[in-house]
């Protein structure tokens, strides 16, 4: 071992001790690689070194894609749609046992896909779901897990940020790991379901029906609400064009001739859809469908279309996210809540969280380019190749450090500094995939584990968010219900790493 190697592995020690202080991680990140860089490589060397990774991330064409999805994740969360949402599910489902778990659950998932910010999931689901489950007697335990779980599903299903980082990291187009995403998320969103609900069945006490004057309750907040004819016609334009295409596809995967007539260079039909307006057009009398409809059909849309064209490779993700972006500011301004208060909520929630995130992963790519070229990479990976395991088993024991990692460290950390150290060593396994497949493959576990790590004590940052918005809950209790869903985390990381299609099958199907 070289002076320089053994001088990287003692400034990845001195990060985990100060880091385990309290030290910020970035500042802590780029302090300790410009003085351990000066040390083994030089002043001079070291400053350039840390010139040059700065202006090669800031050029990097996917970093403008964080802020634009950011502030698409809180604008519709000043928009209210996630409350209009949880009102819509909740009213639907009311008859049902565990019916407050469920739509927790549904609407994490769904809100998941508008924004990947995991503290306001956690937090608007608590200010909206709490009070209700506790006034309607839901355990506390399953309650408190079920919306810290749920909520950090952003971390993981698209439009994530972490994986728009990740991308480029790994060398896997951004629109490959957001589809290899979608099926882990949604297996992991049904399990937390069947979880819930079994449990509601067994044990009814846990998540009872809602009573009648409670369903009359929420029918009514849904019915009386008075919105406009935009809005109107938002909704059933949103409903129409979302059938109308999923009953295309429905019937080209059967054989039967497809539904659209292509116009030009569009497949488009302008008369198909006439039908079907005069069909949904009575339903929308109803105020109770019209208020589910608009509840649920436009964030749909928006998610829908946004992330279709991403995964669709019709747009890049920072295009995607500008126009969802926009659609979302649209939204807030057709269902009246965009105002100068909302728009600067979300602005300067936009600018601090991706102030975190970007300085985040500059301090970490300096770090882990310092780290790099003392050689230290090198050394821990060829230590990883030597291990006496076989190449599965390495694999685990990389998302085993990785769980461990994501106690202390935030995901850019882990992401931008770690995972290239592992990188070598992914490529160089044989597990019967190509690399390609391999690297997406890898990229969806990282993502499964980097959301686990959010449920695991000591740091847990789901269960901090939960306690400021729901005192009742003591932080124990928040913990203890968060460890049963850690269980169903592990248990599809597992699955996930037995079954590697679960990941693969739609990047097959859009490469």
């Amino acid at each position: 071992m070289t002076f320089a190697e053994a001088l990287g592995l003692i400034m990845l020690l001195s990060m985990v001790a100060v880091i385990f202080i309290g030290f910020p991680i970035s500042f802590t990140l780029l302090f300790l690689a410009l003085v351990f860089g000066g040390l083994g490589l030089g002043w001079e060397q070291t400053f350039n070194l840390a010139y040059l990774q700065i202006w090669g991330a800031m050029k990097d064409e996917i970093f403008p894609a964080v802020p634009l999805f950011i502030f698409m994740g809180y604008m519709t969360e000043q928009a209210g749609l996630m409350e209009r949402l949880f009102g819509a599910l909740r009213s639907l489902l009311a008859p049902v046992r565990g019916s407050l778990y469920l739509a927790v659950i549904l609407t994490a998932t769904v809100f998941a896909m508008a924004t990947g910010i995991v503290g306001a999931a956690v937090t608007v689901l608590g200010i909206m779901a709490a009070p209700m489950m506790i006034k309607s007697g839901y355990d506390a335990r399953l309650s408190a897990g079920a919306i810290a779980a749920g909520g950090t599903l952003g971390i993981l299903i698209p439009p994530s940020v972490m994986l728009v980082v990740m991308g480029p990291t790994i060398g896997v187009p951004v629109n490959l790991l957001y589809s290899a995403a979608f099926g882990p998320g949604f297996l992991l969103a049904g399990c937390y379901v069947v979880y819930t609900l079994s449990r509601s069945f067994v044990n009814p006490r846990l998540g009872p029906p809602m009573t009648m004057d409670e369903r009359k309750s929420a029918h009514d907040a849904m019915t009386t609400e008075k919105v406009g004819a935009p809005v109107v016609g938002l909704g059933l334009a949103c409903l129409v064009v979302m059938v109308y295409l999923a009953a295309d596809w429905l019937l080209s995967q059967a054989g039967i001739p497809r539904l659209a007539v292509t116009v030009g260079k569009l497949g488009v039909s302008a008369g198909a859809s006439v039908p079907a307006l005069m069909v949904a057009y009575p339903y929308f009398r109803n105020a109770y469908f019209r208020a589910v409809v608009l509840g649920i059909a436009p964030l749909s849309a928006l998610i829908g279309f946004t992330l279709g064209t991403i995964v669709g490779g019709l747009a890049t993700p920072t295009e995607a996210a500008s126009c969802g972006a926009f659609g979302a500011a649209l939204l807030a301004l057709l269902y009246g809540r965009l105002s100068m208060k909302s728009a600067t909520n979300a602005a300067i929630g936009t600018m601090v969280t991706s102030a975190m995130v970007l300085f985040l992963a500059v301090a970490s790519t300096v770090f882990g380019a310092v780290f790099t070229k003392l050689g230290s990479a090198n050394l821990i990976t060829n230590y990883l190749l030597a291990v006496p395991l076989t190449d599965w088993w390495k694999l685990a024991l990389i998302m085993v450090i990785f769980f461990v990692l994501g106690w202390p460290f935030e995901w850019p950390v882990i992401i931008l500094v770690f995972l290239p150290i592992v990188l070598p060593v992914v490529e160089k396994l044989q597990l019967g995939l190509g690399k390609l497949d391999l690297l997406i493959w890898f990229g969806a576990l990282t993502a499964v584990t980097m959301q686990t790590s959010y449920l695991s004590p000591p740091v847990a940052m789901s269960a901090y968010y939960l306690r400021n918005v729901v005192p009742q809950w003591s932080l124990s209790l928040i913990y203890k219900g968060m460890a049963d869903y850690m269980v169903i985390q592990v248990f599809v990381l597992i699955v996930l790493l037995l079954y590697p299609q679960i990941a693969l099958w739609l990047p097959n199907v859009v490469r």
